[in-house]
């Protein structure tokens, strides 16, 4: 399936206006569509929505969104259909046709390439607010079966191998993937699933990061701040995750590196390497390892999880 990029999520929240202040007015998401129990958001280099918001009883995680290219819908729908994995098309605000289908994993993926284009505002500097959000970037989820996913999504979507974490018997216990030419736009976490870790927007540079810890503490919100400001060892990148009112994880994440030749060879992690969760060797919280939102599946219910095959956690955890 030509998929292009990472391209939205979907998320379930028990209160939307709550969830409206903490992305639209703490970290200045754009609100471009609103309608009875949805919001739809973007962030300044966007030209379509990313986030959509929508008010239900209880959290959880609707969709995994990816943009597909003219054929994408095509193919997704003939290997739907021959591998029999549970599907329909749907329509949303300003995209036509959507694909949703849970692969055989239980996550529930959404692929789509038509989308009304929104208007450019990425120099409109004066209406920037919060941190910048400029981008998605990925998402992250939690798998009972790393290696497994991994493959698949290697073999089936095309998504090549950038960055791996394993431990001295040679088991995957994490690995991170891209089709749009940086890190990743999925990555796949060991830990009872299936579940979402996180998703992440990309912000200008790594003073971003640290212009959003200070709207948080300047808003006495740091009980909503998990984990750094710091730099990964893995992806070299600058992050800061919170988590919404529901709990969802978000990162904030910038400045990793470019992945598109496609002879670049995978990065190995030891699983007790402190350096590449946090390159600066800051302990990780347990919640981090050990907290995710549930999925749902196309009839909206709640996808049951599992036990990961590999138990245990690394070493460096608080």
């Amino acid at each position: 399936m030509a998929i292009v990029r990472v391209g939205f999520i979907e998320l379930w929240v028990r209160d939307l206006e709550k969830s409206l202040e903490f992305y639209q007015g703490l970290l200045g998401f754009r609100l471009e569509h609103r309608e009875e129990g949805a919001a739809y958001l973007r962030g300044y280099e966007e030209l379509e929505w990313s986030l959509k918001l929508t008010q239900a009883p209880f959290p959880a995680v609707r969709a995994l969104g990816f943009k597909v290219d003219e054929k994408g819908l095509e193919q997704g729908l003939a290997w739907a259909r021959q591998e029999g994995v549970p599907y329909r098309l749907e329509s949303d605000w300003g995209r036509p046709e959507i694909l949703r289908l849970q692969d055989p994993f239980g996550y529930p993926l959404a692929f789509y390439f038509k989308a009304e284009k929104l208007p450019r505002v990425l120099q409109n500097y004066h209406e920037h607010r919060g941190p910048g959000i400029l981008r998605i970037d990925h998402l992250n989820v939690f798998s009972p079966r790393v290696g497994e996913a991994t493959r698949f999504y290697q073999e089936v979507f095309g998504f090549r191998l950038t960055e791996y974490t394993e431990d001295d018997q040679g088991r995957l216990w994490a690995s991170w993937l891209h089709r749009k030419g940086n890190v990743h736009d999925i990555a796949f976490t060991n830990g009872e699933g299936p579940r979402l870790h996180h998703f992440a927007y990309w912000l200008p540079d790594p003073l971003a990061v640290l212009k959003a810890a200070d709207i948080l503490a300047g808003a006495m919100r740091t009980d909503q701040i998990e984990r750094g400001p710091g730099r990964h060892g893995i992806s070299n990148a600058m992050f800061l995750y919170l988590k919404d009112p529901d709990g969802h994880r978000i990162e904030l994440y910038t400045s990793d590196y470019l992945t598109v030749d496609p002879d670049l060879p995978p990065v190995r992690w030891s699983l007790n390497d402190p350096r590449r969760q946090t390159l600066w060797g800051h302990r990780t919280p347990k919640s981090w390892f050990l907290e995710g939102s549930p999925l749902l599946d196309l009839e909206d219910r709640l996808v049951p999880t599992e036990a990961p095959a590999l138990q245990g956690l690394p070493e460096h955890v608080t």
